[in-house]
């Protein structure tokens, strides 16, 4: 990877709480306008790493910087260069969704918050429910106005931590296709998953944090050629997402059928003739 195009450099980033080590020297770098995921378990680490970057935990050892600047030593730096979405949506119910976006843009006091409202809600596809009160959106809808929330004052770099956990399918569909909608529109985007799928979808580079270390990282397609070339049976099966996860962090998955023989995948079989 390029070092001079990286936004995000992240090097030996240890954190501990007491006698747990959370992170264990972890290193990864993600390039401007690109989406870079860290996918791992529950107790991965994934949450303490955004909140290092986004200057909410010290850590005990290692350096990092987001958009040039020190996480350590340019905190206030960092913070004007990001936003933060966690993992359940920080929206005011009791308000409409155009009421929670000039709501946002006044405390940053920017200039003209109804027209900043107004265009978010359009290019979120939410100035139908704009007028609506919040407690009556959907979960996606809750979400993608959490993330429109965000983006007031145009930061260059977004963490998402987790930003599917708890929706429906349909919701996740519509989270994803914002997420890539900022992207394409130059935001560098850090998004934490423990969700296969959503790495796979949306991810330009992927890191797998496991107990606190970076067991690999790289492009979906460097990823899928750690694993063995498919074996020819009846048909080829390419290794998913998923079996590299499984493979890395020592587990197994579930034994796949044959649904025309009814034998085991991978297993010799032999003729009954």
């Amino acid at each position: 990877m390029n070092t001079a195009s990286a936004v995000i450099q992240v090097q030996g980033l240890e954190k501990s709480f007491q006698d747990l080590h959370v992170l264990r020297g972890v290193d990864f770098e993600v390039t401007r306008g690109s989406i870079f995921a860290l996918l791992g378990s529950n107790g991965a680490g994934k949450t303490t790493v955004v909140k290092a970057l986004s200057t909410l935990l010290k850590a005990d050892a290692g350096s990092a910087s987001v958009n040039g600047y020190d996480v350590a030593t340019e905190a206030r730096q960092v913070r004007e260069s990001i936003s933060l979405t966690g993992q359940f949506a920080a929206v005011d119910e009791i308000l409409t969704g155009r009421e929670n976006l000039i709501l946002v843009a006044k405390l940053r006091h920017l200039k003209h918050p109804g027209r900043i409202a107004d265009e978010l809600l359009k290019r979120f596809a939410l100035n139908e429910a704009g007028g609506r009160r919040v407690a009556t959106y959907s979960g996606g809808m809750r979400r993608r106005l959490d993330i429109a929330m965000s983006l007031i004052g145009d930061p260059p770099v977004i963490f998402l931590d987790e930003p599917t956990t708890g929706l429906d399918p349909e919701a996740r569909l519509e989270v994803w296709r914002t997420v890539k909608s900022l992207a394409a529109a130059g935001t560098t985007v850090l998004l934490t998953t423990q969700y296969l799928d959503e790495a796979e979808q949306l991810a330009d580079r992927i890191a797998i944090l496991h107990e606190g270390r970076i067991l690999v990282e790289g492009t979906l397609e460097e990823l899928k050629r750690l694993l063995p070339p498919a074996r020819v049976e009846y048909i080829e099966k390419q290794p998913a997402l998923e079996d590299v996860f499984l493979a890395l962090v020592g587990k197994t998955g579930p034994t796949e059928q044959d649904e025309t023989t009814g034998t085991t995948s991978g297993t010799d079989t032999k003729d009954p003739s």
